[in-house]
């Protein structure tokens, strides 16, 4: 039976909930596993290391911390822009998600937090900071 281990590139089927009960994310409903390389970087740190030492055809349930995952939330993560910078007809509301891009050209996600007449303030966490993550992992293939 074929062991992942770190540097082999994995295809993984999974189910993420949040402590709720909420489902975040599923690739079996996407009917495609996720591929990446082990210790590559390419997942977070707690699902990268719970799919090392999985034998291909098994499945478990992990539980990652924040700092497994995507980190505290960090109330500094936030910028403000003017109103002017949005077009005229975006109703703009909290919670939206708002797609921004460092003057780098690194692009990354914000949600609306709060809006005056003036400014608006973009929460740049992760939308999943600061919670922990249920997973429930198959090891479908090593590649």
């Amino acid at each position: 039976m074929t062991t992942a281990t770190k540097g082999n590139n994995v295809r993984v089927h999974y189910r993420g909930t949040l402590t709720t009960g909420e489902e975040f994310d599923n690739s079996y409903e996407r009917g495609t596993p996720i591929e990446f390389q082990i210790g590559a970087g390419q997942m977070i740190r707690g699902f990268d290391s719970a799919v090392e030492g999985m034998a291909v055809g098994s499945k478990k349930t992990v539980t990652l911390t924040p700092d497994e995952a995507y980190g505290e939330t960090n109330p500094e993560a936030a910028t403000s822009m003017p109103v002017s910078a949005f077009p005229d007809d975006l109703e703009l509301t909290e919670g939206m998600p708002v797609p921004l891009a460092t003057e780098e050209g690194h692009r990354l996600m914000g949600r609306i937090q709060a809006v005056t007449e003036e400014t608006v303030t973009i929460d740049l966490n992760h939308p999943l900071a600061g919670q922990e993550l249920n997973f429930e992992i198959e090891l479908v293939e090593v590649v």
